[in-house]
């Protein structure tokens, strides 16, 4: 199998948040490779893509994926 992208990864986030979380963990874990492949520091999310587009939905994410080493953002 080959190293997926940032894009890639971020877009097998997406697809896990639409189906109730499956795999996260996993997906994170390969968002987080890529990230250092890349030498990005920062996972930016599409927030009207994501399944719970609240204040606290997205502090949710962050607070989640920081505790598994990735930092997040947010477009506009």
């Amino acid at each position: 199998m080959s190293e997926l992208t940032v894009a890639e990864a971020t877009e097998s986030i997406y697809a896990s948040l639409r189906a109730d979380n499956a795999d996260i963990d996993a997906h994170i874990a390969t968002l987080k490779a890529a990230l250092a492949r890349e030498g990005l520091k920062q996972a930016v999310f599409d927030p009207a893509k994501l399944v719970q587009n609240n204040r606290a939905g997205r502090k949710l994410m962050q607070a989640y994926f920081r505790q598994r080493g990735v930092s997040v953002s947010f477009s506009e």
